[in-house]
């Protein structure tokens, strides 16, 4: 069952197309990747399916709902939840008070608390006084995690997670995937690295220059498929 589907979707920065007729779906319970190279359409995606960027309203379909034109905060409440590139913590707030901004509005909805976000992460409970960005960018990463998780999404989509963050930080917030689909939300995840995006994704779509060059499951795609698909059949 589809949870979430973009039909032709397409998207602008000004007078720019950055998308062009991306279909994408996901079921429930499922974990998918979207992966590319740096300017590849990925973010965009994201910020397209959130309401950051305003579409057609059937372009981006939420539980059988149109929600393509409707403003983020909607989208939002309806539960899709945005971890976006660059973490954006609050500098002026506390990590406990960063994670209950991610509340507002839908708090008390499910398994997300600040007890389950702290034993996902039990270093944030280590910090939880200290200012968001003091910590390392890994712990960010976990608070900005942790702040879309206490909105309780039925779907949480995560820009770049493991973008500058070294290996063994990466190897451990990638461990939190399993649980939080376990909890009940279905994820897309957005990365460049390709090795980290098959390893926990039920399907991978790859894109280029605004569009879905490949698609399909990782025991179904070869690497010179997801070669040429990332990087174009010539490179």
């Amino acid at each position: 069952m589809a949870l979430l589907e973009t039909r032709g979707l397409t998207a602008f920065y000004g007078d720019f197309q950055a998308l062009f007729g991306v279909d994408v779906t996901v079921a429930v319970g499922e974990t998918v990747a979207i992966i590319g190279a740096n300017g590849a359409g990925k973010s965009t995606l994201l910020r397209s399916i959130s309401g950051v960027l305003r579409n057609d309203p059937e372009a981006c379909i939420f539980d059988g709902q149109p929600i393509g034109a409707l403003p983020s905060s909607r989208i939002m409440a309806l539960g899709v939840a945005m971890v976006p590139e660059g973490r954006r913590l609050f500098p002026s707030l506390s990590v406990e008070e960063n994670l209950l901004i991610g509340a507002y509005g839908r708090a008390g909805q499910g398994y997300w608390n600040l007890d389950s976000i702290y034993e996902l992460f039990p270093i944030l409970r280590e910090r939880r006084r200290s200012p968001g960005t003091a910590l390392s960018g890994g712990q960010q990463q976990m608070v900005a995690i942790g702040r879309a998780l206490m909105s309780n999404p039925r779907i949480l989509l995560c820009d770049e997670i493991s973008l500058g963050l070294a290996p063994i930080v990466i190897k451990d917030i990638y461990a939190a995937i399993p649980r939080i689909k376990e909890a009940g939300a279905s994820i897309v995840v957005v990365e460049q690295d390709v090795g980290q995006a098959l390893r926990v994704a039920d399907r991978v779509y790859c894109m280029m220059e605004g569009r879905i060059t490949l698609d399909g499951t990782p025991a179904t795609l070869s690497r010179d498929a997801i070669h040429d698909a990332y990087f174009g059949a010539a490179a």
